[in-house]
C-alpha cells in the first residue's frame, strides 16, 4: 500500500511573549512540532536578540533540524541549561522529559500560555524503567513486541538482545495494532521488551500484564543515568 505523508503547517505568525523569554535561562535547546516549524528561525532570532544562546538538534527520526516527534525520547548532549518547546499539547515535550534531566519550558502558540516542567517526571519514569530492567535480567522467558507498521519496526533490536543474552528464551509477538488483552494468551512470558514506538512502554505501562521495557533501555542502559 502506498502512503502519502502531508505536512500541515500553521500559517499564523508566532511570537514569544517577553515575559516568557525573561524566564528562560541563558542557553536553551529549541524544539517544535512540525506544524510550527515555519516560525523556528524567527523564534531563534528573537531569542538571540535578547541574549539567549539557542541550540538546535537533529533527532533520530525527524526530517528537520529542531523538529520533535513524540517518540524522540533520547538524550541530548550539549551546552544548554533547559529545553524550550513551542507547540500544542503535552505529548511531544514528554519525550524530552523521558531521557533528560533538564527543565522544560513550554509555549503553546494556540492558547498563548507558557509554563515550565521540572525533573520530577523524568525521575519517576526513570525509577519505573530501572525496576523493569531488573525484571528483564531476572527473567528467563522474554516476549519481544514487534510491530509491522512502517517506520516503527525495529525487530533488529530484538535479534541483538537475543544474541547478547543466549541464556534467555525469546518469543516474538508480531502485530500491526497492539491488542493488550491478547498478550495474556502467553502467561509463560515473564517480561516484555518493546521494539515498537517507545512511548508504548510509558504511556500504556499499566495495560501490560507483565513488566515492559524498551529494548533501547536494555541495550544502552546509560540512557538511565
Amino acid at each position: 500500500m502506498k502512503v502519502l505523508h502531508l505536512e500541515a503547517r500553521y500559517t499564523k505568525k508566532i511570537a514569544l511573549p517577553a515575559a516568557a523569554i525573561r524566564k528562560l535561562p541563558e542557553k536553551v535547546a529549541l524544539f517544535m512540532s512540525v506544524q510550527f516549524l515555519d516560525s523556528l528561525q524567527d523564534i531563534k532570532a528573537a531569542l538571540e536578540k535578547r541574549g539567549k544562546k539557542v541550540l538546535l538538534f537533529q533527532t533520530r527520526h525527524t526530517r528537520y533540524l529542531g523538529q520533535l516527534y513524540g517518540c524522540n525520547n533520547e538524550k541530548y548532549e550539549g551546552d544548554y541549561d533547559a529545553f524550550l518547546y513551542v507547540g500544542d499539547g503535552e505529548f511531544h515535550p514528554k519525550a524530552l522529559a523521558l531521557a533528560n534531566r533538564k527543565p522544560i519550558f513550554i509555549y503553546n502558540p494556540i492558547t498563548k500560555k507558557s509554563g515550565q516542567w521540572k525533573q520530577q517526571y523524568f525521575l519517576e519514569e526513570q525509577k519505573r524503567t530501572r525496576a523493569a530492567l531488573l525484571r528483564f535480567h531476572s527473567s528467563e522467558r522474554i516476549g519481544i513486541l514487534v510491530t509491522t507498521k512502517s517506520g516503527q519496526n525495529k525487530i533488529r533490536l530484538g535479534k541483538l538482545l537475543e544474541k547478547r543474552h543466549p541464556e534467555k528464551t525469546f518469543f516474538y509477538l508480531v502485530f500491526d495494532s497492539l491488542e493488550f488483552g491478547r498478550l495474556e494468551d502467553f502467561p509463560f512470558i515473564q517480561c516484555l521488551v518493546n521494539t515498537a514506538c517507545e512511548r508504548i512502554a510509558f504511556e500504556d505501562r499499566k495495560r501490560f500484564f507483565r513488566p515492559v521495557i524498551n529494548a533501547e533501555d536494555i541495550l544502552w542502559p546509560e540512557r538511565l543515568q
